[in-house]
């Protein structure tokens, strides 16, 4: 094959090398999936695509590429053409992709390469690729054995995580914290951005040549983000081991997560005042999350203290008095929930121990 097409052979290498990738499909189409290394440079806007498609139901694909031509001429094919030369000045080992490796890839290499630069586009598009990836995921683990890491809410999994070549951090990936309380400032990716990065980091562990997939326990859900369902399926099925932390590093470690992180979060993006406000809602919204497992009674009181806390942060600066909700919250609702689905796994369980403890154990499966 041409060294200006490169070969689907070559889609594991891109992902592993985090190749950059010059996407030139519409806004529309990348904003509904794309890859971790891509950035969105279209030969064609939303509305200049539509046209062109009907265009080529009705009339063909001659018309339609000579329509495209005529929507995408002169200055504005000139600004599209130094987007594409200003990336590649900084990306020199870019690729291009289109959806289907077709047209689009084509007209934007050609015109790239009257401009002075040649550059390869990838054989069949984002839409192989993105079957590779969802292969990926369907396959995993191929050549290591999934583990899932298991703790009472506090105990600092995704910290362990962190510290482990073994993992794939999934709560990294969706951007959320996998609870009620688990949201983050920035927002979630796209169902199918979700599932791309996932891929992706599987063919890096699978790279590592680790023996151990270790997953944090998640529920089919992490916030919005839903788990492929082959995958879910094979986490409900693999060793788990239970991560064991003291009840007062648990309260530190929530207090930071929930109140001191998001809070100063959300005054840097919004400023003090606006900044608590959003703060406050945020603390009320989810507890309002968990309202049916509460019940009425329950979450009222929960919420008094919500309020306490927050009164006594706004007037003394000072945090501790979260720690009356976070311990409600953990005696109440979390903990129960937990030992609960605990029971369900006992049989599963190959090994309880501290993060000192754990780690030793992992390093002994080496």
């Amino acid at each position: 094959m041409s060294d200006h097409i490169i070969p689907a052979s070559q889609y594991r290498e891109i992902f592993l090398q985090d190749r950059p990738l010059i996407d030139t499909r519409a806004p529309i189409e990348f904003d509904k999936g794309a890859f971790p290394s891509s950035v969105n440079l279209p030969l064609m806007m939303d509305g200049e695509r539509q046209k062109v498609g009907t265009c080529y139901k009705e009339q063909g694909p001659d018309a339609a590429l000579a329509l495209g031509h005529e929507l995408v001429r002169g200055k504005t094919k000139q600004k599209r053409v130094d987007a594409w030369i200003h990336y590649l000045q900084a990306n020199p080992n870019a690729y291009i992709n289109c959806f289907r490796g077709g047209e689009r890839s084509r007209i934007t290499q050609g015109w790239i390469k009257d401009a002075g630069i040649e550059v390869p586009f990838v054989e069949g598009g984002y839409k192989a690729m993105r079957q590779y990836l969802i292969d990926t995921i369907e396959a995993a683990p191929v050549n290591s054995s999934m583990c899932i890491l298991s703790g009472i809410t506090g105990s600092g999994k995704t910290d362990f995580l962190h510290l482990r070549a073994e993992a794939v951090d999934l709560e990294g990936i969706a951007n959320h914290r996998g609870s009620s309380f688990g949201k983050k400032h920035d927002p979630q990716p796209a169902q199918i951005n979700f599932e791309n990065t996932l891929a992706v980091d599987l063919l890096k562990h699978d790279a590592r040549g680790e023996k151990t997939l270790l997953l944090e326990d998640e529920s089919f859900l992490i916030g919005r983000n839903a788990l492929p369902k082959s995958f879910y399926a094979k986490m409900q099925n693999a060793d788990v081991v239970v991560l064991e932390e003291p009840w007062d590093k648990r309260l530190a470690r929530l207090l930071n997560d929930y109140v001191t992180i998001m809070h100063s979060g959300y005054v840097e993006r919004l400023g003090e005042q606006d900044g608590f406000d959003a703060f406050r809602q945020y603390l009320t919204q989810s507890l309002i999350g968990i309202k049916k497992r509460l019940g009425g009674k329950e979450l009222a009181e929960m919420q008094a203290l919500v309020d306490a806390a927050l009164a006594q942060q706004l007037s003394r600066g000072n945090t501790d008095g979260h720690l009356d909700w976070i311990a409600r919250l953990l005696e109440r609702y979390y903990d129960p929930m937990y030992h609960y689905q605990l029971e369900n796994k006992a049989e599963r369980i190959k090994f309880r121990g501290s993060h000192a403890e754990m780690h030793q154990w992992f390093d002994d499966q080496r």
